[in-house]
């Protein structure tokens, strides 16, 4: 598919740069480049639909990291800074990638693939969601690590909500993948047939529950709690299983 962009950077050799990237990219449509995010702020109101922004992180004014957090959450978000130091802050604000400077086409162009794949996957959920039939993939990406993970549904066994991180425990390895994510952006990406919370910090895979002993689930050496408020909807799927 192909994909608008701006670009927004206080740099003008890498505003140009970026600029000379974009057009040589087939499936990138440049909306518009920007020396600050103010500005694009303004623009981006009048104009047709963006779909990715590359970021900058130090401006003056709104510097990147505020300025992600105003645009739509459709919009997919590709920082460009010459400062490492922000990268937690970046999966924080759930940017689809982190180009340090000076940037390479290769680099660019592994980026920008990233974005068609999402949105590639958006069009595929939003399609099966319309016609109300399943939808049409097993399995979903994460971010650990400052790599996108394909983790397959069927090796997830249970989740585990952290401050400001996702334990995500798979069968079959030792050690789980962490993740900057919430676990309620991580319940809603996940299907509601196979998945059910059962504690504010806990989603575990319906079809792995194997011993519940004393009001836990045991996976395991693990024993994840199960608290009131979901302990209903548990006991309603443990039921219509029993015999």
């Amino acid at each position: 598919m192909n994909l608008n962009c701006i670009i927004i950077d206080d740099e003008p050799l890498a505003l140009e740069l970026l600029q000379s990237y974009v057009k040589k990219t087939s499936f990138l449509n440049l909306c518009g480049t920007y020396p600050n995010a103010i500005q694009a702020m303004k623009e981006m109101a009048n104009q047709e639909p963006v779909h990715l922004v590359f970021l900058d992180i130090q401006m003056p004014g709104i510097d990147g990291l505020e300025f992600s957090k105003l645009i739509d959450s459709s919009t997919r978000i590709i920082f460009t800074t010459a400062f490492n130091q922000y990268a937690v802050d970046s999966y924080k604000v759930n940017a689809l990638d982190y180009l340090l400077k000076p940037i390479s086409y290769a680099d660019f162009l592994q980026a920008v693939n990233k974005a068609v794949h999402w949105f590639d996957l958006q069009n595929k959920e939003n399609t099966s969601d319309i016609c109300g039939l399943p939808k049409n993939h097993d399995f979903i990406f994460v971010k650990s690590d400052y790599k996108l993970i394909q983790i397959p549904f069927d090796d997830i066994v249970y989740i585990e909500g952290l401050k400001d991180y996702v334990k995500i425990h798979l069968e079959n390895e030792q050690k789980p993948i962490l993740s900057l994510l919430s676990m309620k952006n991580l319940e809603e990406r996940l299907p509601s047939n196979r998945f059910i919370r059962v504690h504010r910090s806990y989603i575990v895979q319906k079809s792995k529950i194997k011993v519940i002993d004393r009001g836990r689930i045991v996976f395991k050496k693990d024993y994840i709690p199960i608290s009131e408020s979901y302990k209903q909807e548990l006991f309603s799927y443990i039921n219509e299983h029993s015999i």
